[in-house]
Parts: structure tokens; sequence; C-alpha cells
């Protein structure tokens, strides 16, 4: 089966981002939609290998304007056509175990490389410590009120707690897919769980790139 991938642009032409649709946390973008593709394409097994490289070609299945964050950061902030509604069980299962599979490649690569990153402009110089933080706190704190989930200031950072958030977190999800709470104004469940994979699997890969425990073997 082809990957349904979407593309899209930002507002003022700046930057594009293309995602797989079907695949939650495979989203690149770069200044066009060909080489944001290419990206796209160049992630296939970074990582996720066992997942993404099952798939088929990208197939692009829509061609969408962004809001300003695209052109800014490079990042799809807007659920696509593909992501309305409520999900079947089927749908909802298979995307949660790839979300859990993003967390966990997150934690290894967290585990690996080295405390003290390379420095550039992406991220701003931050360290392995400070991007760990910046991702678990942003969706625990951010993204997770979008279903109802109130957790505390910096209460998911612990490695128990993060266990029993990342539990919650799922369960608020599914709850939210049966019609429960209050609904979200612009985003969707299909792009809360689309946009929390990306946001791990972007910060992981942040780190790869910047990862200094090869040089300092060498």
């Amino acid at each position: 089966m082809s990957v349904r991938t979407v593309i899209e642009r930002g507002p003022k032409g700046r930057k594009a981002v293309a995602f797989a649709v079907d695949w939650p946390g495979w989203s690149r973008g770069a200044k066009t939609p060909d080489l944001a593709l290419t990206m796209l394409e160049s992630y296939r097994g970074a990582g996720m290998a066992k997942e993404f490289d099952a798939a088929g070609p990208l197939d692009v299945v829509e061609d969408r304007v962004g809001t300003g964050s695209t052109d800014f950061w490079g990042i799809s902030f807007s659920p696509s056509r593909s992501e309305q509604g409520s999900m079947g069980a089927i749908e909802m299962d298979r995307k949660i175990k790839l979300l859990r599979a993003c967390w966990t490649f997150f934690d290894g690569v967290a585990a690996r490389v080295s405390a003290e990153m390379r420095k550039g402009p992406r991220g701003g110089g931050r360290d392995r410590d400070r991007i760990i933080r910046h991702t678990i706190r942003t969706e625990s704190e951010d993204f997770a009120k979008r279903v109802g989930l109130r957790i505390p200031e910096e209460g998911a950072l612990a490695p128990d707690a993060l266990a029993a958030y990342r539990k919650a977190y799922v369960a608020a999800m599914r709850s939210y897919n049966r019609g429960e709470g209050k609904r979200m104004q612009s985003w969707t469940l299909p792009f809360l769980i689309r946009h929390s994979a990306f946001h791990v699997m972007d910060h992981a890969w942040e780190m790869e790139d910047k990862d200094l425990s090869g040089e300092a073997q060498a």
C-alpha cells in the first residue's frame, strides 16, 4: 500500500511540510514542497525502520495551505482533510501503538547520547537534558490539556511519573475519541496524535544530530 502523504505550504511560501497521514511521527519540513518530500523519504528508516520501512511509496493525496507557523517553523500546525472526526477502534489502536513506539525511540536516544550537545542554530544550543525537559513538558502540560488531562508543572519529568502520565494521556485520548469531554476548537484527535508523535521524533532526531558521543570516543 502507498503512504498517504500531505503537502502543507506556508501562506507566504517560505517553507513547506510533508507528512504521512497514517504514520504519526513521520513528518519533515523544508524550503519547498519537493525538498520536504525528499526529506520525508530520507527519514523513512531513521530510528523507526521497522515501522516506516514496511510502508509503500509516498502518494500525495492533499496539497494544502497551513498556518503562519508553517512558514516560520516548517512544521504542520493544523489537521488535514483526512484528520477529521473520530477514529475507528483499529485506526485508534494503530496510531496509539505508533505514538508509543515514538516514545520508546525518544527514551532510547535520550539514554545513549551525550549530555552536552553540538552547538548550532537548531534548538538554540540546548543540551540533552533541556531538550528532554522541553519535549516532555510541552506534551504533558500543553498538548495533553487539549483532551482534558491536567498535569502539574514539571509533574511528568520523574521517570516513574512519566510512565504514569503517558498511560493517562492515552486513556484521555481514548475517552475523547468516544465523544467524552470538551471538543477542541482548531485541533482534532488524529492531528493531536500526529503532532505529539512528530514532536517526540523531531527532538529525538535533534539529539542524534547533535550527539557528541562518537567524537568523545575518537
